[in-house]
């Protein structure tokens, strides 16, 4: 077919468009794919700013997808880099404990892990510091030996490839204004596809509409800065995590080991006031402004998952004092001097029930026969990509059957 009239178009070129168009071209060889993303390259927003942390599987709980699915994409992942010979750091992860409370926590964390058949061992403080010397823990810790770290460019780069040899087409620059009937509108021409997948991360709800989807959710977007330790600063051996509050999607200000060994400590999840809000008034968007501001004022009103001291806690992590003292809880030992280097801000694409005022905690997705919409590709998106689109493919199969 003519690369006008593919098979499958898809909608964004992040790590879940990619790996949709890497499970298509499994199951279907010989259908067109074009894949659409509005930026000059993939993987520049959500998947490019990943953490690059390959997830176990243990916080979830076992009736989500998201048990499922970040247990078997930790395993194709870590089996996918070796064999494409990409960079790999089996560095695990250390979940710590603070206080008699939080080793409650470890133990919740490690019952699910159980459910969900994750490999995790409960470990005393004694063992936890033979793993790392500079850990700090409240007579135990979670030991997780299977969680480990990528460089997601890298990742993202190989799937790329691969796809394009296959004979998919990447089309960058090419963002989505609308559509008119079954003809997709593009900034750079338009398209007549058998059928849309939508995969557009911090826009996937506002695409959704144009097709009389996400009638009652909307993308919330969030902050998640880093904080580098500088080349003679601090280096740990493995990933150090506290005790998360299970209430919400975010796992709390930690320390990663990135797969070049480098230790960073984030992210924050600070409440972003336009979708694109990485630094400054950059691609800033006033229209989005007021949404965004006048669902946050809801939130903050109704105090809606304890949104109220979220925002007040997050916002302060603008601070690099703070930050460093947060992590710090987590170790013996730690310098301000050691961290001095902001890292690349990310912003999370989180999905928001209108109705219930709620995060949406799970993937997210709707579709009929001419279109599909990946509405949440919530943390660990990442993780989970590989599975997931073999999920969404057969998804959309049943849809078109």
């Amino acid at each position: 077919m003519s690369s006008l009239n593919p098979d499958y178009l898809i909608i964004g070129a992040g790590i879940v468009g990619l790996t949709i168009a890497y499970e298509l071209k499994r199951h279907f060889p010989d259908a067109s794919i074009t894949v659409i993303e509005k930026e000059t390259q993939p993987g520049l927003h959500g998947s490019g700013r990943n953490s690059g942390v390959l997830h176990a599987g243990f916080y979830y709980t076992a009736d989500s997808l998201k048990a499922k699915l970040c247990r078997d994409g930790n395993i194709a992942w870590r089996q996918y880099c070796i064999e494409n010979n990409l960079t790999l750091n089996q560095c695990g992860k250390l979940v710590v404990a603070r206080s008699d409370e939080e080793v409650k926590g470890l133990e919740e964390l490690y019952r699910r892990g159980q459910v969900n058949g994750v490999q995790l061992e409960m470990i005393s403080a004694d063992a936890a510091v033979e793993i790392e010397p500079n850990v700090f823990t409240h007579q135990k810790a979670l030991w997780s030996p299977n969680t480990a770290t990528v460089n997601p460019v890298e990742v993202v780069s190989s799937i790329q490839n691969k796809i394009i040899e296959q004979g998919v087409e990447i089309k960058n620059a090419s963002a989505y204004l609308s559509r008119s009937g079954d003809t997709v509108i593009t900034s750079n021409g338009e398209y007549t596809p058998g059928y849309v997948i939508n995969a557009a991360g911090l826009y996937a709800d506002k695409i959704a509409k144009d097709y009389g989807f996400s009638a009652d959710y909307k993308i919330l977007p969030f902050k998640g800065l880093y904080l580098y330790a500088n080349e003679s600063g601090i280096k740990l051996k493995t990933n150090v995590y506290p005790v998360p509050n299970l209430r919400n999607p975010f796992l709390g200000v930690h320390f990663t080991v990135t797969a070049e060994n480098k230790t960073k400590i984030g992210p924050t999840a600070i409440p972003a006031f336009w979708r694109e809000n990485y630094i400054g008034l950059d691609k800033f968007n006033f229209k989005e402004l007021i949404g965004i501001i006048g669902i946050d004022a809801g939130l903050f009103f109704t105090n809606s998952f304890g949104f109220r001291a979220l925002a007040f806690e997050e916002i302060q992590k603008y601070s690099r004092k703070k930050l460093i003292d947060l992590a710090g809880s987590l170790l013996k030992e730690i310098r301000y001097e050691d961290f001095t280097q902001w890292g690349k801000p990310g912003i999370r694409a989180q999905l928001i029930n209108t109705k219930s005022k709620s995060l949406e905690m799970d993937f997210k997705f709707e579709g009929d026969g001419k279109s599909f919409h990946v509405l949440n590709a919530v943390s660990p998106a990442f993780t989970c990509a590989l599975p997931f689109s073999q999920l969404l493919v057969s998804e959309i199969n049943r849809h078109i059957s």
